[in-house]
């Protein structure tokens, strides 16, 4: 599966998520997409995959498809709780 992630999603939030002490990779993100805990609908209508990072946060990517390829428009952490929801 082909994954692009917007300027935004790289750039901007892996850096930020470094300096706070977190350390997110593509490969994570990828993970969590294709095997997510948890998934759901953002309030603009992308799908979003959630995973563990630790025992009291989750990873939540936000993402879209087209023509087979998923385009990831943005991640961030969250406390648990806040989005989860079973499959």
């Amino acid at each position: 599966m082909k994954i692009i992630y917007t300027k935004h999603a790289l750039e901007e939030k892996l850096l930020e998520l470094e300096r706070h002490g977190w350390k997110v990779t593509k490969t994570k993100m990828r993970s969590i997409i294709e095997r997510p805990k948890w998934k759901g609908v953002s309030k603009h209508g992308h799908e979003t995959a959630m995973d563990l990072l630790d025992e009291k946060h989750i990873l939540r990517v936000i993402f879209r498809r087209e023509n087979g390829i998923i385009i990831v428009i943005t991640f961030h952490m969250a406390r648990r709780g806040k989005y989860e929801s079973t499959l």
